[in-house]
């Protein structure tokens, strides 16, 4: 059973996504807007993803989303991670749904940017020198 005051939290290189789940007719919110508003389709998609899994848990609930931080498909990650975490602590059956369709979904991408170094203009690139 999914408490009803639980936060679940998804990373995704600098995005941060908070959920709140509650009672309701399934619609989900990402920073107070409805989804159907967001002008990426692709994102929308990514985010709705671990909601084709069960369509019982995702009719009972009203997702609320805040996403901070990124760019827009860390963001989509991040609240698709969120949601994923909120259907696992659910049920076992869920979760092993959710490992099954994407493992990333509940385990997360560790890899960040690399620092930019000093004298350079990036991480790795060096200034070309002729005489090599």
């Amino acid at each position: 059973m999914v408490k009803a005051e639980a936060v679940y939290v998804g990373f995704r290189k600098e995005a941060k996504a908070r959920l709140r789940l509650k009672p309701g007719a399934g619609r989900v919110f990402i920073n107070g807007a409805l989804i159907d508003h967001l002008p990426n389709a692709l994102a929308r998609e990514k985010i709705l993803a671990p909601l084709s899994i069960d369509e019982k848990f995702s009719k009972k609930h009203d997702f609320l989303i805040k996403v901070r931080g990124g760019g827009v498909m860390g963001q989509a990650e991040a609240a698709a991670m969120a949601i994923a975490k909120a259907m696992a602590t659910a049920s076992a059956a869920l979760k092993e749904k959710i490992i099954a369709l994407d493992r990333h979904l509940l385990v997360g991408d560790p890899r960040r940017t690399e620092p930019k170094k000093p004298n350079r203009r990036s991480a790795r690139r060096f200034k070309q020198k002729s005489y090599r």
